[in-house]
C-alpha cells in the first residue's frame, strides 16, 4: 500500500454550480409533499469521490419526486486551493469543517465557520442527510452512523457497505452528521456518513455512487430508474456493527505502531499491543477488538486520534 497513493479520477470543475439557493448549494423542489433530503459533499476539500456524485446529479438535472432534494459542495474554497504536489493540504483552509458545529452559533473567524453558518439553513431544514466522505489510509468502506439506534436502522436500510460504525463523533467538535435533530433520539431526523475509500482512488467513487443512489431511492426522493445509469453494485451478503468504545489519542504526537494495520482488523486477544505512545504501550481492552480507521500514515500531532477501537455487537 503506498503512503501517497495516485489519484486515479479527474476533478470535475464546479464553477459552473457555483450559482444556486446560495453559492454552491441546489435546492431542487418536486412541488408534492415529501421528505426534504440533503446530499452533502466536500466537507473536506480533498474528499472528492461526493463531489463527482452531486456534479453528476446536478448534470443529469435529476427532479425530485417528491419533497425536496438539497445538494451542497461543502468546502468549495478547500476545493479549490487543491495542488497535487501537496494533496493532502486542500482537505481545509483555516480549521477542520466538520469539527465546527457545536459552536455554530459563534461568531464567524475562520473560513470554515463562515461557510458553516451559510450552509446552517440548509442542513437544518433537511430531514435525511448523507455526508459524503473519503479517508487518507487505504481503508476499506465505512458507514458511520452516529451513536443512536436510528442511525444505525438507516444503515441497515441502505445494506452496503459491510461495516456499520456506531460512534460519538470526536472530542475536537460537533460533526455535521450529528448536530440538532440528527443527534436528538426524539427526533425523526437521521443522518448518515458515507467514508468511501482512500481519497483517489477510483473506488471510492463506485462506493459513493452506489451509496448516494441507495439513499436517494431508500428515502423516496428518486426512482432508480432517475439515477444515472450504473451506480448500484451488488449488496454484500450481510452488514455487521461495530461499536466504537475507545478513541486512541497521541499525547505528544509520538506514536509508533507495533505494525502496520489497514483498517477493520479484528485483533483477538486483549492486551495485544498495538504501539507505544512516548514508550507507553498502548493495548486492545477485550477480545476481537476491530481496529476503526487507524492513522497508519498521516503525520501526527499532539491530541490527535491514531485509532478508535470497536467492539463487534
Amino acid at each position: 500500500m503506498s503512503d501517497t497513493p495516485p489519484i486515479e479520477f479527474a476533478f470535475p470543475d464546479l464553477r459552473k454550480w457555483e450559482k444556486g439557493a446560495a453559492p454552491y448549494i441546489h435546492v431542487l423542489e418536486s412541488g408534492k409533499p415529501g421528505p426534504t433530503v440533503m446530499v452533502a459533499s466536500l466537507t473536506h476539500g480533498n474528499e472528492v469521490s461526493g463531489a463527482i456524485v452531486v456534479d453528476a446529479l446536478l448534470a443529469a438535472k435529476v427532479k425530485p419526486r417528491q419533497g425536496t432534494l438539497i445538494l451542497s459542495f461543502n468546502n468549495i474554497e478547500a476545493y479549490h486551493s487543491f495542488d497535487s504536489r501537496t494533496p493532502f493540504k486542500s482537505r481545509l483552509v483555516d480549521e477542520d469543517f466538520n469539527r465546527v458545529w457545536g459552536r455554530i452559533d459563534e461568531p464567524a473567524t475562520t473560513a470554515e465557520t463562515r461557510r458553516a453558518q451559510g450552509l446552517k439553513p440548509f442542513v437544518e431544514r433537511a430531514e435525511l442527510l448523507l455526508d459524503l466522505h473519503s479517508m487518507h489510509d487505504d481503508c476499506v468502506p465505512l458507514m458511520l452512523s452516529g451513536p443512536l439506534d436510528k442511525g444505525v436502522a438507516l444503515a441497515k436500510k441502505i445494506g452496503t457497505p459491510v461495516d456499520i460504525v456506531r460512534d460519538a463523533g470526536h472530542a475536537a467538535g460537533m460533526r455535521m452528521r450529528d448536530y440538532g435533530g440528527f443527534g436528538d433520539p426524539a427526533s425523526p431526523k437521521n443522518a448518515l456518513l458515507i467514508e468511501t475509500g482512500q481519497h483517489w482512488r477510483a473506488s471510492s467513487v463506485v462506493v459513493a455512487k452506489d451509496v448516494t443512489a441507495r439513499f436517494l431511492v431508500e428515502t423516496g426522493i428518486l426512482e432508480e430508474a432517475d439515477l444515472p445509469a450504473g451506480w448500484r453494485q451488488p449488496t454484500p451478503a450481510k452488514q455487521r456493527v461495530v461499536e466504537v468504545t475507545h478513541a486512541v489519542a497521541t499525547k505528544r504526537g509520538n506514536f509508533t505502531p507495533a505494525q502496520r494495520f489497514e483498517g477493520q482488523d479484528v485483533i483477538p486477544k486483549a492486551g495485544t499491543v498495538l504501539g507505544h505512545d512516548d514508550d507507553e504501550p498502548v493495548t486492545t481492552p477485550y477480545d476481537d477488538c476491530v481496529l476503526v480507521m487507524p492513522s497508519s500514515t498521516r503525520p501526527l500531532r499532539p491530541g490527535v486520534t491514531v485509532v478508535r477501537l470497536g467492539r463487534l455487537t
